[in-house]
């Protein structure tokens, strides 16, 4: 990544242009390198902010979906942005769930793509081969639907996480946390507009997962990408992107 993480009061997070304020949520083994091309397609036009969720850093006790929308909520009144555009892949769409049933008066419009909530098949319980790098590599290449996508650097990064111990105990702790809060009752409390953007061969959280958050979720809409596994936003970024900048025209510009 090209932009600088800033440091304060107990938080990291990236920023970037200005207006409204769009806030990228990562997942759980994601990086701030998985935003990078949504950040430089609206960075000219809005204020883009990536949060670090800390899930390296809050005490295993109490980490949780909970805890990291606390987290997001600390965040937001430190920065008093006012009402913001939260935008969350895979466990950064959950954390975004929860967020806003919570505090639905920070939130201006929700974007979720392959967000868990409801059902994930991610890693398991267990990460059962995690000295061998060629599992981890299937595994990463499980998330997208074309297998290049997974590039070496991205392989390498996930390899040196589920190494190292204090790590994948909190990966761990946080994917049980995610599986265990089932979202089914509560989004539709969610009245502000959501868009889905879903990969159309998402094996992580498969394409009824986003039908069924579409029935659930009030004002909602669906948004398809072909040939498309977890990440829309780095598998096809253009498509995203283009149905991202339709949704905030429609929610921001109206």
């Amino acid at each position: 990544m090209k932009y600088q993480v800033i440091e304060e009061d107990g938080f990291k997070y990236i920023e970037t242009g200005q207006g409204e304020t769009l806030v990228l949520l990562h997942g759980l083994m994601g990086e701030l390198s998985n935003w990078e091309l949504v950040i430089e397609q609206f960075k000219d036009r809005y204020r883009v902010v990536v949060p670090i969720l800390p899930i390296y850093d809050l005490p295993i006790l109490t980490l949780g979906v909970k805890a990291l929308s606390r987290y997001v909520h600390r965040f937001l009144k430190y920065k008093n942005y006012g009402q913001v555009v939260l935008i969350g892949n895979s466990l950064g769409g959950h954390v975004g769930l929860v967020f806003t049933v919570a505090h639905q008066e920070f939130v201006k419009a929700l974007v979720l793509t392959g967000s868990s909530g409801l059902y994930e098949n991610a890693f398991g319980g267990s990460f059962p081969r995690r000295e061998s790098y060629d599992y981890i590599k299937e595994k990463v290449e499980f998330t997208f639907y074309d297998p290049a996508t997974a590039t070496p650097e991205l392989v390498d990064e996930v390899f040196k996480t589920v190494n190292d111990r204090s790590r994948v105990i909190r990966i761990l702790t946080m994917a049980k946390s995610a599986i265990r809060h089932n979202m089914a009752k509560e989004v539709s409390k969610i009245t502000i507009p959501v868009s889905l953007i879903w990969g159309k061969n998402d094996k992580v959280t498969p394409p009824e997962v986003a039908e069924e958050f579409h029935q659930l979720l009030p004002n909602s809409e669906l948004n398809w990408v072909d040939k498309c596994g977890h990440a829309p936003m780095m598998e096809h970024p253009e498509v995203f992107n283009a149905y991202l900048e339709k949704f905030l025209d429609r929610i921001l510009l109206k």
